[in-house]
């Protein structure tokens, strides 16, 4: 698979602000609504993006990092690496939501959550979408992040953008589910 890197930039932009302007809406929402768990053993809305930011304290301060030290040109075209294109398809939810585990220190269960976890969230993906933009100024494929689970892999910069921001979406459907119910 091979794609545009203008295409690709732009796409994850356009399911970022869809995602900020989701965020923006739940504010409106009571604590006592945002806090509610389908069963004791689910997440909460403000659970889900607590998770979310928690990644986001990770790549967000990575990818930074890693834009500001590289020294590539932007390539016209993305090509996925292996191990990044399975982790960022694999985030992306399928018609009935893939159960997948998650690491003790990502996972906020029962924490005391309030309004603030909205903010912080909408915060960090507007920090998402300065990072897109800057991303046109590297090599998607040459400029390397470490990800959350280990400082010895490194993905390619788009299989990064790629799977924050697909994993973004995941739970974004799970929230919508929540407040559906």
């Amino acid at each position: 698979m091979k794609i545009s890197t203008s295409a690709l930039l732009d796409e994850l932009k356009g399911r970022t602000s869809q995602h900020i302007q989701y965020a923006q809406m739940l504010m409106q929402k009571t604590e006592e609504e945002l806090n509610f768990r389908v069963t004791e053993n689910t997440w909460s809305t403000l659970e889900c993006l607590e998770h979310l930011n928690r990644y986001g304290d990770f790549y967000i301060p990575e990818i930074t990092n890693r834009i500001a030290a590289s020294k590539t040109s932007p390539k016209t075209i993305f090509k996925p690496g292996i191990l990044g294109n399975y982790f960022a398809k694999s985030m992306l939810p399928k018609e009935k939501l893939n159960k997948m585990k998650t690491l003790k220190e990502m996972n906020p269960i029962h924490s005391h959550l309030n309004k603030n976890v909205v903010n912080e969230f909408i915060l960090q993906q507007q920090q998402f979408l300065e990072l897109l933009d800057k991303a046109h100024n590297v090599d998607l494929q040459k400029t390397k992040t470490s990800i959350s689970i280990s400082k010895l892999i490194k993905l390619k910069l788009g299989d990064t953008f790629r799977f924050v921001i697909y994993h973004n979406v995941r739970h974004m459907r799970q929230i919508q589910k929540i407040v559906s119910s």
